[in-house]
């Protein structure tokens, strides 16, 4: 084994968080390391016009994509069931590569409601503990609203976002979320303008009764300079966001907001192809010493360091804490154990909206957040759930993110699925349709989690990540409920036709079908080292020097997507280790 020169901070994983990690302690002076798995992959030449703009490479062959015949995931959907590997990319994408999966995202940037971060207490006070099914596990996080509302406030203007104010210092604002939580500075940028479809979704919302608004983008509507001085460029609205990097350099990614100054600091290196797998542990199992991983030669190496920051993808962070002993393994029989509990999801619905040939939606027009409108008065706990027997909720959107042929194109319903007829229904549909879809949440259960498959390995021979999941009752409930409001406001469209998707009672999780890339869970934060793995400033309760960053955090999974939470947790953590922690290393209490 090769034994490297120690470093002061070891970063696993060099997408959003090790790179806001990485920029934000590179200013103390200390040596930082980041060790990614993947490629160097940067806006130029990467993701340049015309090549970037392949959707056969990039949306299908998933050029952007952790290749998953060196290490994937099994999935089953009970205990005591046989898992069998993810073998063809289809549920939800890892990221690889410098960026990760920052680079190939849509960049929906949305903050939490005020009762997601106490979503147990919330729920409980309002509702009733016996409201919740007795197998349901959701939980605090251990922060509230107004601790973290200046890191979602900093991560936004770190990107860019444009998106429309709802809740201004407390003052109820036209145009944005009326249900948002007050926020102490408008958005750094005005909204992307609306896609034709979101207009006359917005339109039929109002018509309804509901508040429709912008969805918080990071596609820059205008030129924009962060305040590390790194300049992003106006969306044109090209339709080739997700599974795609941005050659434009309008969506916030960390190639496009924090890797040209950080690159250049002379106590910062990144070392790619190192896969990293194992944190090393001392003789008391609670100082982590540093990691081991492969080299791109296949070379061993020890890395020492006194400080781990493990920031990779969700189920990659679980994983690791397993293969490192770090943290007792969740036993759903038992359910005690904190290390693979609490894996969650999204559930999702769709409608297709065809209209006839005078109504030109032009879908080729898009971006991956902007230009879509947003209606959120069913999601968290925006509405009264006592009549209704269900917890959690789901964002209404409407509008396109593009009009891509493969993966984009949809057809009326009756159309046969090859030949012809289909060839002809989608040539007459396809500049006249558009989608209006919910995104919703999902609670987290007993007996739904993540542990190290008995069976498969990768290419290192290790053991791969098991996923243990399935849908609940709850979710259905609240799936139907959300999706029968967004039917209230299609029918106010006036379609020619429509489509729905919608998973139903009986209809198991199917990994094959893609939905999102919001996997969430299995390395905790919350109150209680009984109950979570990390405390509130995301530090391993077991092993001080360890910190754990990204959705392996959350506790449940909530109605939004996950990124703009990601940022603003991993903003307070990182100001806790840079103002507390490097001053008294050691368990932090409150910073």
């Amino acid at each position: 084994m090769i034994r490297m020169k120690p470093v002061d901070v070891v970063i696993v994983g060099f997408g959003w968080t090790g790179a806001i990690m990485g920029i934000e302690l590179a200013d103390t002076g200390l040596k930082i390391l980041a060790l990614e798995r993947g490629a160097y992959r940067d806006t130029s030449p990467d993701f340049t016009y015309p090549h970037n703009a392949d959707e056969l490479a990039y949306g299908i062959r998933g050029e952007l994509f952790q290749p998953l015949a060196r290490e994937t995931v099994t999935v089953r959907h009970n205990v005591g069931d046989t898992a069998v590997p993810y073998r063809q990319y289809g549920s939800f994408l890892f990221g690889n590569n410098v960026g990760g999966a920052g680079i190939h995202w849509n960049g929906q940037h949305y903050r939490p409601s005020p009762e997601d971060l106490e979503f147990h207490s919330h729920i409980s006070k309002r509702y009733g503990q016996k409201f919740m099914p007795e197998d349901m596990q959701i939980q605090d996080y251990g922060v509230s609203y107004d601790e973290l509302e200046p890191y979602l406030e900093q991560f936004e203007y770190l990107c860019g976002t444009s998106g429309t104010a709802g809740n201004l210092n407390g003052e109820i604002r036209p145009g944005g979320n009326p249900f948002e939580g007050a926020r102490r500075k408008p958005y750094p940028n005005p909204a992307v303008g609306d896609t034709y479809g979101a207009k006359l979704f917005a339109e039929a919302a109002r018509k309804v009764g509901y508040h429709p608004f912008p969805q918080p983008s990071d596609n820059a509507s205008q030129p924009y300079t962060n305040p590390h001085g790194v300049r992003l460029g106006p969306c044109n609205l090209c339709g080739y966001c997700e599974r795609f990097g941005c050659f434009m350099y309008s969506k916030a990614s960390p190639q496009t907001t924090i890797l040209p100054v950080l690159m250049r600091k002379p106590n910062f290196e990144l070392r790619t192809h190192s896969h990293v797998t194992k944190i090393n542990l001392d003789s008391t199992g609670k100082r982590a010493t540093g990691v081991t991983y492969i080299d791109a030669q296949g070379q061993q190496v020890e890395q020492p360091a006194e400080l781990v920051i493990v920031s990779a993808f969700q189920m990659h962070n679980v994983r690791l804490m397993l293969l490192s002993g770090i943290g007792t393994p969740y036993d759903p029989g038992t359910g005690k154990g904190v290390i693979g509990k609490n894996y969650a999801y999204q559930m999702m619905s769709s409608i297709g909206v065809f209209f006839d040939k005078d109504v030109a939606i032009n879908p080729f027009v898009g971006a991956g957040s902007g230009g879509v409108q947003i209606v959120d008065d069913f999601n968290s706990d925006h509405f009264d759930h006592g009549p209704h027997g269900f917890v959690g909720g789901a964002y209404i959107y409407g509008g396109q993110t593009g009009g891509r042929p493969i993966q984009q194109l949809i057809v009326p319903p009756g159309t046969p699925s090859w030949g012809a007829g289909w060839k002809k229904a989608a040539k007459d549909s396809y500049l006249h349709a558009t989608t209006v879809a919910t995104h919703g949440s999902v609670m987290s259960y007993r007996d739904r989690y993540l542990d190290l498959d008995p069976t498969y390995k990768d290419a290192f021979g290790q053991p791969l990540l098991r996923i243990t999941f399935d849908w609940h009752d709850n979710e259905y409930k609240m799936s139907q409920f959300v999706t029968e409001r967004a039917q209230d406001i299609v029918r106010q469209m006036n379609p020619k036709a429509t489509s729905l998707t919608l998973r139903k009672p009986g209809d198991h999780y199917d990994i094959r079908q893609y939905q999102t890339t919001h996997t969430t869970g299995g390395v905790i934060q919350g109150t209680s080292p009984d109950l979570s793995a990390l405390n509130r400033f995301q530090q391993s309760w077991d092993v001080h020097n360890v910190f754990v960053t990204g959705a392996s955090a959350f506790p449940q999974n909530l109605g939004y997507n996950p990124t703009g939470l990601i940022g603003g947790l991993t903003y307070m953590s990182v100001k806790a280790i840079r103002e507390t922690y490097l001053k008294q290393p050691g368990p932090l209490v409150q910073a």
